[in-house]
């Protein structure tokens, strides 16, 4: 086990780490609530968000970027192919296998959601953060993004 350090930024660091993980995660929770994802499971979810980001892919594609068996990766693109946001179309050069997509459904879906979303925290900055505040949040904005694109 590491020893603690008595090192007080480091310390601090740390704190701010965790803080700042349990705020990204409760955001987050509640971006998710704006949405109005309806019925879909956290699973459909991040498979409609990695097919709208890296674009087609075949089931065990998809099960290998998730960490699941293909077969429960099957299952979860029935269950979006059965309420219309996912289709299936033969793969251009290996017809044993299907290329999965999102329908034009679900990319209005993703766009009207994303709007939703972006909408509450537009309206939640407006209403309860002070202008003052409001450029303290986008510098910590930009702290952010360095922290991400490192």
């Amino acid at each position: 086990m590491a020893k603690p350090s008595t090192d007080p930024a480091a310390t601090r660091a740390l704190a701010l780490a965790g803080e700042l993980r349990v705020l990204i995660g409760q955001l987050k929770r509640r971006l998710r609530e704006e949405a109005r994802a309806g019925d879909l499971t956290a699973s459909q979810l991040s498979v409609l968000g990695r097919l709208e980001r890296e674009g087609p892919a075949t089931v065990t594609s998809l099960a290998q970027a998730e960490s699941v068996r293909p077969q429960s990766m099957g299952a979860t693109i029935a269950a979006l192919e059965k309420i219309g946001l996912v289709r299936g179309e033969a793969h251009p050069t290996d017809g044993r296998q299907t290329l999965l997509s999102l329908t034009p459904a679900c990319h209005a879906w993703i766009k009207v959601s994303r709007a939703a979303r972006e909408d509450w925290l537009a309206h939640a900055i407006q209403a309860h953060l002070a202008p003052a505040e409001q450029k303290q949040l986008a510098s910590a904005v930009k702290l952010l993004k360095r922290l991400v694109d490192q």
